[in-house]
């Protein structure tokens, strides 16, 4: 975590694939107070590893953080690298828990990755890492399932 931030303030080329990101992690500027960070993603995409179709989500992560906090432009980037590779809703959303897990051990972890419908039929995956500390406050993801137009 003490390594210099490659990403942040300076151009950067966009990942071709999520193995290629960088994920980086910055200390926690309060790690004696346990609290949430959500990163919200409503317009992610990915491509159907059948199809190559694209496949759009809605992302929503709450993580408490231990010792370190994921650096947003580097999810971002992360994120983005999905946008030209296949892969099925359940593995791409586990696969991103499992990667800012990996990044920067947090405390608690959920993610919910509200996919639209594909074949007709909405995908929801959600994934929880830990047990969230008693006292935090873990608002409601706030993502509607999925309606249709109506």
């Amino acid at each position: 975590m003490a390594k210099k931030l490659t990403q942040l303030g300076q151009h950067v080329a966009q990942p071709t694939s999520p193995d290629e990101a960088v994920l980086e992690a910055v200390p926690n500027p309060h790690p004696g107070s346990d609290y949430v960070i959500r990163f919200t993603a409503p317009e992610f995409t990915t491509l159907c590893p059948i199809t190559g179709q694209p496949d759009f989500a809605h992302f929503v992560m709450d993580y408490v953080p231990a010792r370190a906090i994921v650096e947003s432009k580097s999810l971002k980037l992360y994120l983005t690298s999905y946008r030209n590779v296949g892969s099925f809703h359940e593995a791409t959303t586990i696969a991103i828990a499992k990667r800012v897990i990996a990044a920067v051990k947090p405390k608690y972890l959920r993610i919910g990755g509200y996919w639209y419908p594909r074949g007709g039929i909405p995908i929801d995956v959600f994934y929880q890492y830990g047990k969230a500390p008693s006292g935090v406050w873990l608002p409601d993801p706030g993502v509607q399932p999925y309606r249709g137009r109506g």
